[in-house]
């Protein structure tokens, strides 16, 4: 199977660039860059390199660097913002702060020759995010692109197959961008795109077939998209020896709790125990408002049930969790800054009662593990589920978490949700939930004075929850749901709608 490197630097959009190559059917691996070195790179055979972003300036003593004998290993490369600046950093040329040419969001550039632009307009819109900028491209290179800010907006040096551009392509707001990855794949690296979800599905069930053979697993089980897909896939290949633990934790949506139980017992003919920790839960998070330790509370608390669990069936040697590529992402790795620690990434405690933790569905994004589940034979109608993360409701029950609290939001989320449905808005908005904030207001109802809490409508549209766009729901649909919130929740006296994207925001409001 042909794939490219993802060479890592530590940019939050490292695993969007693997998302899009997929989108082209390469596969690609993400890798940081102090784990691989140029030996291994060309024993493995990568059709193509690309360096990623990162944050730092590559003239900085501690910055990450690569060894540049990756130029001269024949392999085809293509540098994104820092990786555009750290290729002509490590080939000789000059990078330097950017007095007045730092860039941030759309920007208009003009090319004017180079494999990369094949078939993309002379002029059009990328995405920038640089504070530095090649002020001097390396000898053997030539300027291919700039804006009115930014000289070398990209350069090539044909002979070597080594290419820069100092923009985004990865981003949906670059325009052509999937054609210059494409063009970058294609033209140059000569992939021919024969990497498909079937054989992927296919590999990993023989892998964990033949690595888990004769191990007692337990699989996290949520209910949601991601833990349902890693236990079809591990069901598939070991059967009875998976045991899928479902921890109702009291954050669920209304009535989720036996809908995931009737599903995986009934339906797909799973071992499943389901473990009513609702009390254990929310006394746990008594008093705590910070989202950062709500989630690591939640982690923690997830494990040592997990544990209890496992000490009832007997030895259990392997933990399953349905962590995917956004979760990693966010909750930082190597260089990259932490956004928000997810509970089954950066909110594991340090010492757990496993042999090890698997998590089948890491290296995939939300749609690829949707089309995944499909190919696994789970129905669609599960598959295409709203999201929901796996701290649940605490991250929407802005501030400390109480029953009153949690009751409040489930009825408004399900007058969201059902309003939702109601006007055939499920399938143009990718992700729409009720956020109780901490905030009361005055209200009146029936000339009386009322002072409960604000209910935030969120909705977003997104291609892969890297980017998204808030969605514009039309007025007279949020009307009825206001209407319908503020008339059936006792305790709310105010709606609103966050039309915030992300960036800046994140899809959570926690």
């Amino acid at each position: 199977m042909e794939k490219v490197l993802v060479l890592d630097f530590g940019g939050q959009y490292d695993q969007l660039i693997a998302r899009r190559v997929r989108d082209s059917k390469v596969y690609a691996e993400v890798i940081p860059y102090n784990r691989i070195t140029v030996e291994k790179i060309v024993e493995r055979g990568y059709k193509g390199i690309i360096f990623t972003g990162g944050p730092r300036s590559v003239y900085e003593d501690d910055a990450p660097r690569f060894d540049p004998a990756i130029l001269d290993a024949g392999i085809p490369i293509l540098g994104i913002c820092y990786g555009c600046q750290l290729i002509a950093y490590l080939a000789g040329g000059e990078v330097a702060p950017a007095k007045t040419g730092s860039e941030y969001g759309k920007t208009e550039f003009a090319h004017e020759m180079g494999v990369l632009f094949k078939g993309v307009p002379k002029i059009t819109v990328c995405w920038m995010s640089h504070t530095d900028f090649v002020k001097k491209v390396p000898d053997g290179f030539r300027v291919t692109a700039n804006t009115r800010s930014c000289p070398v907006a990209a350069f090539d040096n044909d002979e070597k197959k080594i290419y820069g551009v100092q923009f985004h392509p990865e981003v949906t707001h670059t325009e052509h961008g999937k054609l210059i990855l494409s063009n970058f794949l294609f033209g140059v690296c000569g992939c021919i795109g024969d990497w498909n979800m079937e054989d992927y599905a296919k590999s990993c069930i023989e892998r964990y077939k033949r690595d888990l053979t004769g191990k007692k697993v337990l699989c996290a089980l949520s209910g949601g998209v991601d833990s349902s897909v890693a236990a079809v896939m591990l069901h598939k290949a070991i059967g009875d020896d998976l045991t899928c633990v479902f921890v109702d934790h009291g954050l669920l949506r209304k009535d989720e709790g036996d809908i995931v139980e009737e599903t995986f017992r009934n339906q797909f003919k799973m071992n499943i125990i389901r473990v009513n920790a609702q009390e254990r839960f929310i006394g746990a998070l008594k008093g705590v408002s910070e989202p950062e330790q709500k989630r690591k509370i939640i982690g923690e608390q997830f494990i040592r049930v997990f544990e209890e669990e496992a000490k009832k069936i007997g030895r259990v040697n392997i933990l399953v969790q349905g962590t995917i590529y956004p979760d990693v992402i966010e909750s930082g790795k190597g260089d990259a800054a932490t956004i928000k620690s997810h509970h089954n990434v950066g909110g594991l405690p340090d010492v757990i009662e496993f042999d090890d933790i698997i998590e089948p569905l890491r290296e995939l994004f939300k749609d690829e593990v949707r089309r995944l589940g499909i190919e696994l034979g789970i129905p669609y109608e599960l598959v295409w589920r709203q999201p929901f993360p796996g701290p649940g409701l605490a991250i929407r029950v802005i501030g400390d978490i109480t029953e009153e609290k949690l009751s409040i939001l489930r009825d408004a989320d399900a007058i969201f949700r059902e309003e939702i449905a109601a006007a055939g808005l499920e399938k143009s908005t990718n992700q729409y939930f009720a956020v109780l904030t901490d905030t009361r207001t005055v209200g009146v109802m029936g000339d009386a004075r009322t002072y409960g809490y604000t209910v935030a409508l969120r909705a977003v549209s997104t291609e892969d929850f890297m980017t998204a766009d808030w969605s514009h729901i039309p007025y007279e649909v949020l009307g009825k749901i206001s209407s319908r919130i503020t008339g059936e929740v006792k305790g709310i006296s105010r709606v609103v709608y966050d039309i915030t994207s992300k960036p800046p925001a994140t899809v959570e409001w926690e």
